[in-house]
């Protein structure tokens, strides 16, 4: 394949996408590309140490769609949703959910009021999720019947209330927590809403060195404070212009290598796969890569995509999209696992080839 040199990065000639990339559009991704970095170190300032999650998180912000975040409670994952309401211009809400939680106590409510001269009327009270970035914290404690409420606001960006629907402020993203030890007493997501979650993202104990920063930082006079870089106007420019990033043939063949060699009983699927994983991820998986692979290189200053990033984002966008068998589980196996060998797999078939 043959590229051609940008200040950027490198631009694949056997493009696939329908824009041409122009000296705007090279220039357009520069500033973003900047902007971003500032909005990066921004962040990290008060999340400090956990850049690959921080990268994982704005990958989702910026192809418009949401995150679960994986980790224990005290790991920060409030701080970091607090943090990025003020740098990314959002207004922010946050939902501790619990089994008691209904669905009118996070869409809102109808309340009948009487006027002053008697006459009564209905009112709609909005809930926390008329917001743009919502923070969903512990969201498996919910029911069932709660969780579904809010797939409607994930996915169409509205919600319904007394046959009336009601649209969302734009943009709007879900970050939804879950604590991955203590299941007792939690309804387990069900497959549909997890596949509404572009990205999976595991927010692991910090390292010893970052450990001691935190504890530095957190526990002095005076704090670091975060600033607005973007605004919500901006944030919806970002992720229109993401979709103008051009991906170069090779890449999309990668993706759909990848993805089709995770489900089960396909043709390109490998034995592992056969023996451990139930089903495999559908469509969405694919586009969600697609996405992805553009805000991973947008975030480290290239122009355009490449297949380390197929990689690198094969785990987060398609580990929740996957189940083991049974006697997967009983022999000690992991998706983690699976996923990141089928991944260096193909990157082998690909080098050889």
């Amino acid at each position: 394949m043959t590229e051609t040199a940008t200040t950027t990065g490198l631009v694949p000639e056997d493009l696939v996408t329908e824009d041409l990339v122009t000296e705007d559009l090279v220039t357009e991704i520069e500033a973003l590309g900047a902007k971003l970095s500032e909005a990066k170190s921004s962040i990290t300032r008060r999340f400090i140490g956990q850049e690959t999650v921080v990268d994982l998180v704005l990958s989702a912000m910026l192809c418009g769609g949401h995150a679960l975040l994986l980790g224990l409670p005290g790991l920060g994952k409030t701080r970091l949703v607090d943090t990025l309401s003020t740098v990314m211009g959002l207004k922010g809400a946050r939902v501790q959910f619990t089994p008691d939680l209904m669905p009118a106590d996070i869409l809102g409510s109808e309340v009948l009021e009487t006027a002053t001269d008697g006459s009564r009327a209905f009112r709609f009270i909005e809930g926390p999720v008329f917001c743009q970035l919502l923070l969903a914290d512990e969201i498996n404690r919910a029911s069932p019947r709660t969780q579904s409420a809010l797939l409607q606001a994930m996915q169409e960006k509205s919600v319904t209330i007394a046959g009336q629907p009601h649209d969302l402020e734009a943009p709007f993203h879900v970050l939804a927590t879950q604590n991955p030890l203590e299941q007792e007493g939690t309804y387990p997501l069900p497959e549909a809403q997890l596949d509404r979650f572009l990205v999976q993202v595991d927010v692991a104990y910090p390292d010893r060195d970052t450990e001691r920063d935190i504890l530095i930082a957190t526990t002095g006079a005076m704090e670091e404070e975060a600033h607005a870089v973007f605004t919500a106007e901006e944030l919806i420019k970002a992720q229109a212009l993401l979709r103008k990033m051009p991906v170069g043939e090779q890449v999309v063949e990668m993706i759909l290598d990848l993805v089709r060699a995770c489900r089960p009983h396909e043709p390109e699927a490998t034995p592992a796969i056969n023996a451990s994983v139930a089903w495999g991820p559908g469509p969405r998986a694919a586009q969600a890569l697609m996405l992805t692979i553009r805000a991973r290189a947008l975030l480290d200053g290239r122009l355009a995509p490449s297949p380390e990033d197929v990689i690198a984002m094969a785990k987060p966008v398609l580990i929740h999209r996957m189940a083991m068998t049974f006697a997967a589980r009983a022999r000690g196996e992991d998706l983690a696992s699976i996923i990141d060998t089928v991944a260096a797999t193909l990157s082998e078939n690909r080098s050889a080839a």
